[in-house]
């Protein structure tokens, strides 16, 4: 049978395996659990900090002027755009 997990390993200085550790049996969870829940949260905090950047990158050019109505013809000219560059390969 195929596991469903993929098994890492990490390095931690002592203190912190320490209390990883502890925090895990307070908790009643595995080590893993928690490494799972940490990665989440900061995936996504990532993703907020990629996303805000990219709004307030988007309200400094004002959006270059687009509007609702240019979504469909902007997505249909990037699509087009995109596939022209996989030909060329």
């Amino acid at each position: 049978m195929q596991r469903t997990t993929k098994q890492l390993t990490i390095s931690l200085p002592p203190d912190m395996a320490r209390q990883v550790t502890v925090l895990a049996r307070a908790e009643s969870r595995t080590v893993s659990e928690l490494f799972r829940e940490a990665f989440r949260t900061y995936r996504a905090g990532r993703i907020r900090t990629l996303l805000d950047a990219s709004q307030q990158a988007g309200r400094q050019k004002n959006h270059l002027g687009y509007g609702p109505q240019d979504v469909e013809r902007l997505i249909r000219e990037t699509r087009r755009d995109d596939a022209r560059k996989r030909r060329r390969r």
